[in-house]
């Protein structure tokens, strides 16, 4: 979770993470767990969240997309 709130984009992608170098640009999916906390609004778009990492990300005011 701590690693969303380092990306600058306002709409987290599989691009995004990539740009961020969070993950290797060969990865063809991703799916975040609840680690540490955000407090930055983020929306998730095509990457995959455990329920908890989605509580916490609606929890800041974000929101995960399909």
């Amino acid at each position: 979770m701590n690693e969303l709130a380092a990306v600058e984009a306002d709409v987290i992608d599989l691009a995004a993470l990539k740009d961020a170098n969070i993950i290797a640009d060969n990865m063809k999916s991703a799916k975040v767990i609840l680690s540490g906390e955000i407090t930055k609004a983020v929306t998730l778009k095509g990457v995959k969240a455990t329920k908890g990492a989605k509580a916490a990300i609606e929890a800041a005011g974000g929101k995960v997309e399909d």
